[in-house]
């Protein structure tokens, strides 16, 4: 048995007799473990239970004692035992490593007071048109509207009609209508994913897909959960040029990224013009 032992199952043994609130009792600096010439307080150990907000504290206090006992004896065996260089370039790393994330959180919270997220609609469209190669589509799209009803629904061909027809008028109609529906989609100037539809809609399959889902074909088909009315309105299949409205979120992350490398540049070159006008940036020749 370790050395540390009986005073670490002496530690548990106090939080475990504690309840919720035996944060309390503890003195802000009190020592809950030792490990070499490393010590846990109880303050280091109560901002671990804020953040991880565990429901049982005394097993989070066991397991939490456990593993920062374990870290300190694994780095003082390998800070006695790895050569000197290696620490050193070790070293080297940690530095660089605290640098680099202390930077990039001051850059980005610099960039996000500073980026205008908003892309116009033309600023979008241009990209679009001299990018739209880049655009190629990997499945195939549909514009498309559905109504599932159950088997026996009363005024069927009347719904049949305006749902086919569909010009304003019948957009109302089905609007007020729709508590009769047991599903809907009626927006069908958006293009989604034929795989969606194939889901959303149980008699369609990967089988029959390319026989149903064609453009300008209306459908009606029924299987155990109702009777589905299904107009394609349009179609894009794979490798077709994606349309504008359907690649504009993507577009929208393109444009903002870039800003966000353009005014990161800027922003160094603010800083460093600003160090070295009051002088406290200088190059010796």
């Amino acid at each position: 048995m370790s050395k540390y032992t009986p005073h670490i199952i002496g530690i548990f043994l106090l939080w475990s007799l504690s309840s919720c609130d035996f944060f309390k009792k503890q003195q802000a600096e009190e020592i809950v473990a030792r490990v070499n010439d490393h010590n846990l307080t109880n303050a280091e150990l109560k901002r671990a239970f804020k953040r991880a907000k565990p429901q049982d504290s005394a097993l989070f206090a066991q397991t939490f004692i456990n593993e920062w006992a374990t870290t300190k004896l694994l780095m003082d065996g390998a800070m006695r035992n790895l050569e000197v260089s290696k620490r050193d370039d070790f070293e080297e790393l940690v530095d660089k490593y605290r640098s680099d994330l202390y930077t990039k959180y001051y850059k980005d919270a610099l960039v996000q007071k500073r980026l205008n997220t908003t892309v116009s609609n033309q600023e979008a469209a241009e990209f679009y048109a001299t990018n739209r190669q880049n655009f190629r589509l990997n499945e195939e799209l549909l514009q498309f509207r559905f109504i599932q009803v159950s088997e026996d629904y009363k005024n069927l061909n009347e719904l049949k009609k305006i749902f086919t027809r569909f010009n304003d008028r019948d957009r109302y109609a089905l609007d007020s209508l729709q508590f009769q529906f047991k599903g809907q989609f009626l927006n069908d100037s958006t293009w989604v994913k034929r795989s969606l539809v194939q889901q959303q809609i149980n008699p369609n399959n990967p089988e029959n897909a390319d026989k149903l889902l064609k453009k300008t074909n209306f459908l009606q088909l029924r299987d155990s959960l109702g009777l589905y009315l299904i107009a394609i309105k349009n179609t894009l299949e794979r490798n077709d040029i994606a349309p504008l409205e359907y690649v504009r979120p993507t577009i929208n992350q393109i444009i903002e990224n870039r800003r966000k490398l353009e005014l990161v540049k800027q922003l160094e070159k603010e800083i460093k013009d600003d160090a070295i006008k009051n002088k406290q940036f200088e190059i010796y020749n």
